[in-house]
């Protein structure tokens, strides 16, 4: 897959025309992914080149700082997703003030026909473009024919709620996993680095792998999961909580991952969870004993769960 990154104007994009989508894509959800297949589709029936066109951080950063809401996916899940589906090239925008200002029929022009020579385009029926966000599917539709290239926007929207990355946020929050990987079509993942924890988990006889979180990163409410962890190219079914240890009068976030079949040393080695089952909230204990005890359950539970 080829991926281009930074200021469009320094571009050599030299594949075949565009069957092109634009958009943020966090998260990749079900919406997202009906827009890759339709543009994938359009370019095998067409002799297109399928192109997504996205931010290599979000716009929010720009236009809304200190309020940009946290991802979903990072940079290098959404690349493998893209290649997963089909995509050729994946351009990662920088969104930048020259950007920002740029009139919609701009984007089209320069970016959309001069980089990629878009013969189709696909986005979604909220999507907006262009200085102060003037350009909009209603635009798009009337420039389509004025430019030369076929232009169908598609719904984002299931049989039971849309299709949205704020939808999988506030699930989320809730700590509602059917609806939030429902909403994704995958389970929803995070990926970290394992790092040194306090021991805690090893003393008790419930050895953890503590994952450094990155502060932009959306976290499911606090909990325990079960879970699916991969490393190394195994996956291990496990045991993940999520929170700040209130037992241990914890005070900052940690997400640690117990493995239901052990495991090697994982230090400094990258881990992606994959949050398959909700299994009880996070509770503060009388001592370790009660502690204990109850992790001991949510590990059977979590085998169970887990099949």
């Amino acid at each position: 897959m080829n991926v281009l990154r930074g200021d469009f104007r320094t571009w050599d994009y030299a594949g075949l025309p565009a069957a092109a989508t634009i958009g943020v894509f966090d998260g990749l959800h079900r919406g997202h992914q009906a827009l890759v297949n339709t543009i994938v589709a359009e370019a095998n029936q067409c002799d297109l080149a399928p192109v997504v066109i996205t931010f290599e951080r979000h716009p929010g950063h720009l236009l809304r700082p200190g309020r940009v809401p946290k991802r979903l996916t990072t940079n290098e899940q959404r690349l493998e997703i893209f290649g997963d589906l089909g995509v050729v090239t994946v351009a990662l925008l920088e969104f930048d003030e020259r950007v920002r200002s740029m009139e919609p029929e701009e984007v089209v022009t320069e970016l959309l026909l001069g980089v990629f020579r878009t013969e189709f385009l696909t986005v979604g029926p909220e999507f907006r473009f262009g200085r102060d966000q003037h350009g909009d599917v209603t635009l798009l539709t009337a420039l389509a024919p004025k430019h030369g290239f076929r232009f169908e926007p598609i719904p984002l929207h299931g049989d039971r709620e849309p299709f949205r990355a704020t939808a999988v946020r506030a699930a989320l929050a809730r700590g509602d996993l059917e609806t939030t990987n429902r909403i994704l079509g995958r389970p929803f993942q995070i990926r970290g680095k394992v790092i040194h924890g306090d021991g805690r988990g090893n003393a008790i006889g419930f050895p953890t792998a503590n994952l450094e979180i990155d502060p932009d990163q959306a976290l499911p409410r606090f909990g325990v999961y079960a879970v699916m962890a991969g490393v190394g190219g195994v996956v291990h079914p496990g045991v993940c909580n999520i929170g700040v240890r209130p037992t241990f009068e914890g005070a900052s976030e940690a997400l640690e991952v117990h493995l239901l079949e052990g495991g090697r040393d994982l230090y400094g080695e990258e881990l992606s969870v994959d949050f398959m089952v909700r299994v009880r909230d996070e509770q503060k204990f009388d001592g370790i004993d009660a502690l204990v005890t109850q992790i001991g359950r949510d590990v059977a539970a979590a085998a169970v769960m887990l099949g």
